[in-house]
């Protein structure tokens, strides 16, 4: 009795440690049937497959690995660097005028002068159109006045770093405009440097061996309208002597129509360094639209024709002492020049094209400038009776003509080419 006893304990000894193993193992069993493909058979033969159900991950990870894949399926987009795509993004800022804010009439009082545009080298340009411009062929702007900010940001911004902007009311500017519709925005800008300046491709592209002095043209209307033609002409530069009126005055600018931003303008030039800036083999003509040549060299006075000054350079002051006691002396210190008119053949190098002023016409430096360089008078007829003709208007008749004459040449040119290369073809 005692041995079967001992021998049921031993069994329940054996089962108690086995029991674990055998629930370690059911739970395997039970877990595998989860993950594996399982196959159940019906009791009538029929045969299911069924697919294991996806395996739950723990919630840290199953949302770690969503926030990743929501990551690589839509990454931020980067802004691409270096690129302003909005006044904003540039990080530009402006003060605004309060009542009593004096700098846009401080500075409108001063920059209106010719002095102080000469001593400061600052000048005024107004108007979109003209200050982009400006920017564009790299003028250096300092101060801008506006008064709606849509015109700030119609600007370049890359060029508006480093310039103070303030906005200001329109009644400001209306009051300061030298324009008849103000646009609402006025800078202030250093001189230009023609030599530092970026002109349009297109203008050098087209740009011809000619050239525009401008003697003593005092009138502003006269002046900027002259430059407006030779801009359209494509007249390589524009040489302004000491007697001009300032190419960068508000009218000048206004009727130049952005002219200024388009060719090399030299000013303030003496008669004895300008031929430095003429290219070599330049002949210098000048515009004779006073009538016959004869009329002119007979004439008591050289101003009665309006081609040369009623005053006399420093140098012939003797002939301005003895001028009332013998006016026949008048043809011994003029240059000779032979006449031609303006539509025959002139244009067949280099040339430079003198306009003279309406009040003093032209100076006799610039009649000897055109016979040191075998230049002549190209004569524009006009009905007898008729004063000479306005000095842009007479500018715009030579400067055309001669393009056209430069054209004509150059087709000449090339058919002849053309038919050399087709003679040795044949």
């Amino acid at each position: 009795m005692a041995a079967l006893g001992r021998s049921v304990c031993w069994a329940q000894r054996q089962l108690l440690q086995r029991s674990p193993s055998w629930e370690f193992n059911a739970r395997r069993w039970v877990r595998a049937l989860r993950r594996r493909p399982v196959r159940v058979i019906y009791p009538d033969g029929q045969v299911e497959e069924r697919k294991p159900a996806p395996r739950k991950q723990p919630r840290k990870a199953a949302a770690e690995s969503g926030v990743q894949e929501r990551t690589v399926k839509t990454p931020l987009p980067s802004p691409p660097a270096q690129i302003l795509r909005t006044w904003e993004e540039s990080g530009l800022r402006y003060d605004k005028a309060l009542p009593g804010d004096r700098r846009l009439s401080s500075v409108m009082t001063v920059v209106k002068s010719r002095s102080f545009r000469d001593k400061q080298g600052k000048i005024l340009l107004e108007g979109r159109r003209l200050i982009t411009d400006a920017l564009r062929a790299g003028a250096v702007p300092q101060v801008f006045f506006f008064s709606r900010l849509e015109y700030i940001k119609e600007l370049p911004l890359d060029k508006l770093k480093g310039v103070s902007l303030i906005k200001v009311k329109f009644e400001a500017i209306k009051d300061w405009s030298d324009l008849v519709t103000p646009q609402g925005i006025m800078g202030i800008f250093a001189k230009p440097d023609p030599v530092k300046m970026k002109f349009p491709e297109t203008e050098l592209c087209h740009s011809l061996p000619l050239l525009l002095i401008c003697d003593n043209l005092r009138d502003p209307g006269n002046l900027g309208t002259a430059l407006r033609s030779a801009a359209g002409v494509g007249c390589s530069k524009v040489l302004l002597t000491k007697g001009c009126v300032d190419a960068w005055e508000p009218k000048v600018l206004r009727a130049g129509m952005g002219a200024h931003f388009q060719m090399p303008i030299i000013s303030n030039l003496d008669w004895e360094s300008l031929p430095h800036h003429l290219p070599p083999d330049t002949r210098v003509y000048v515009a004779d639209n006073c009538g016959l040549h004869r009329q002119v060299q007979k004439s008591s006075k050289a101003s009665d024709r309006g081609w040369a000054p009623n005053h006399q350079p420093v140098k012939h002051h003797k002939y301005e002492e003895e001028e009332d006691r013998e006016p026949k002396t008048v043809e011994g210190w003029l240059p000779e020049l032979e006449v031609q008119s303006y539509d025959l053949d002139w244009m067949e190098a280099p040339a430079a094209v003198v306009i003279g002023g309406e009040t003093h016409g032209l100076s006799v430096e610039s009649l000897q400038l055109a016979a040191s360089t075998e230049g002549r008078r190209l004569l524009i007829p006009v009905v007898p009776g008729v004063d000479s003709l306005n000095s842009a208007m007479a500018a715009s008749i030579l400067l055309f003509e001669g393009r056209r004459q430069w054209r004509a040449k150059a087709r000449l040119m090339s058919r002849g080419r053309s038919d050399l290369e087709g003679a040795h073809m044949h």
